[in-house]
């Protein structure tokens, strides 16, 4: 059972208790209580940008609790963090798989660190099995995370891709995800792919992207079927493909993109060479606690 209730972005986070910010509680006799919140991330208003659970730890939970959890949340990601000398180890889940990079639950995960467990900290490190370790900086009133830079190069497109996308694409390249590139925003807008042809394509995840305009640098959706995640509202992590994509091709570092998802999603970037900064706003939806 979560037990929820609203939280006020102007709440002081001091006035929460460290029992239950942090530690395990007890409910009834062999009830484990843990504290659970909802961030909207790459927003600065609720209801954009995309949700994320974050779930801090005392210690890990066996994988498949934590698994469990990820699927109950039903959201894209669930992540889960534990305070390990001075920093925190930090994993993601997705309903279905647990993932070796993910963004905006890592952003999240640092609004949750920088609001209710360290409001007087500044920066803070994740240290992630897969993908090295990541910081988390508040700058100039966004979070900017350090990631690393993910080049796509060309490639064939497996079998059935283009065909589950729809449109008509000019470029196919391949990192951890398919980079599929097309020619307008507009395209990116109209795609209606078959998520179920999708899933069954040799594929972990399709990015689609297209030039920006109004300001924009440019827009890209994503879609991982596969991994329990029809359409990401925002992917911090294709953004460690899309940045070094657009910064060779627009001759540029700092770039500014959306996600056309339907909450959308506004990411500030900067092409570093082997790594990413990508910086946005998050917002507090929710606390509780799950009780195990």
């Amino acid at each position: 059972m979560i037990e929820r209730k609203y939280h006020p972005e102007q709440r002081s986070a001091l006035a929460l208790r460290m029992t239950d910010r942090i530690n395990f509680q007890y409910a009834g006799d062999n009830a484990m209580r843990l504290p659970i919140y909802q961030v909207d991330a790459f927003t600065h208003t609720l209801f954009g940008g995309n949700p994320a659970a974050v779930c801090p730890l005392q210690a890990w939970l066996p994988d498949a609790t934590m698994q469990a959890i990820a699927a109950e949340n039903n959201l894209s990601e669930t992540a889960f963090f534990v305070r390990e000398a001075g920093d925190y180890a930090l994993r993601w889940f997705t309903p279905s798989v647990e993932v070796d990079l993910c963004g905006h639950a890592t952003l999240a995960s640092a609004h949750v660190v920088f609001n209710f467990l360290e409001p007087a900290c500044q920066r803070v490190r994740f240290r992630t099995l897969k993908s090295g370790t990541l910081e988390v900086s508040r700058r100039s009133g966004l979070l900017t995370m350090d990631f690393p830079a993910r080049p796509a190069s060309p490639c064939q497109a497996p079998a059935g891709l283009l065909a589950a996308l729809g449109g008509t694409p000019r470029e196919v390249l391949r990192a951890r995800d398919h980079l599929v590139v097309y020619g307008s925003a507009a395209e990116i807008v109209a795609l209606k792919p078959d998520l179920t042809a999708l899933a069954e394509v040799d594929c972990w995840a399709a990015i689609v992207t297209a030039p920006g305009e109004d300001g924009l640098d440019f827009v890209s959706r994503f879609f991982a079927p596969a991994q329990g995640v029809p359409e990401d509202p925002v992917t911090g992590s294709a953004h460690s493909t899309l940045v070094p994509y657009w910064a060779k091709h627009l001759g540029k570092n700092t770039l500014t993109a959306r996600q056309l998802s339907r909450r959308g999603g506004l990411l500030h970037c900067t092409f570093n060479d082997e790594r990413v900064d990508i910086g946005g706003h998050a917002v507090t939806y929710l606390t509780g606690h799950i009780e195990l």
